[in-house]
């Protein structure tokens, strides 16, 4: 027993020699008792030259077209596991009404390019933007319901190219149905159309899925020669 005559003004734990040592270790330099978290990364700086694609846009809703450039980053060049990534992407057009957003449009993209990881989500949330004053038709029957989700479909189309998305196909089944639908209703042309000069049969209809003017009827079942929608299954 210790017998403590004076008053006490203050305290302190005694700790073992190891975890004094640990605890030093990981204190910041500054001082302050939280621990230094230190995280993994892995910084990607922009290179001197980058490969790129340009796209041209032609728009019924405007007098002067848009050219959209999407530049690529290749990752582990040299390697088997060599990969092709977009990193960047800009909007020339000589119409200055759309300029503000088209330079935020282009740094938001842009950004998350950077960012990596999956950037495939963009493609469906352009696509999906319409335009309150109605959207337009491209030569060959597809429609666009606004500019921006053209450019969906462009970036879609980059993707595509670059191996990030897989190009959409139809299975044997469909192919082969569209295959005889059409060669039969080519055989009849019973239905007449305003898009005569599209790649599909004379008569066809706006297919809700896809966008494209390729819905004819057949035996009494409205079927799509593009996607191969059917009211029939």
């Amino acid at each position: 027993m210790i017998k403590i005559d004076k008053k006490i003004v203050g305290y302190a734990v005694n700790q073992p020699v190891e975890e004094k040592e640990t605890k030093r270790e990981f204190k910041r330099e500054g001082g302050g008792d939280r621990a230094e978290v230190i995280r993994m990364h892995e910084k990607l700086e922009r290179p001197e030259m980058l490969v790129g694609s340009t796209y041209k846009v032609k728009t019924p809703v405007s007098d002067h077209a848009m050219y959209v450039t999407v530049n690529d980053i290749i990752l582990n060049e040299g390697t088997e596991h060599e990969k092709r990534r977009p990193f960047e992407i800009f909007i020339n057009s000589k119409n200055l009404d759309h300029y503000q957003w088209i330079v935020a449009l282009t740094r938001i993209i842009s950004a998350v390019f950077r960012k990596g990881g999956d950037v495939t989500f963009l493609v469906e949330e352009l696509k999906a933007v319409f335009d309150p004053r109605g959207g337009y038709w491209q030569p060959g029957g597809k429609f666009m319901p606004s500019i921006i989700a053209e450019l969906g479909h462009i970036v879609e189309k980059h993707l595509i190219m670059i191996g990030m998305i897989a190009e959409p196909e139809l299975n044997e089944h469909q192919k082969k149905l569209i295959a005889e639908k059409r060669a039969q209703y080519e055989e009849a042309k019973k239905q007449t159309d305003a898009f005569s000069d599209s790649e599909y049969p004379e008569g066809a209809r706006l297919c809700t899925k896809c966008n494209t003017t390729a819905v004819i009827m057949m035996d009494g079942c409205m079927t799509c020669l593009s996607c191969g929608d059917s009211k029939c299954g």
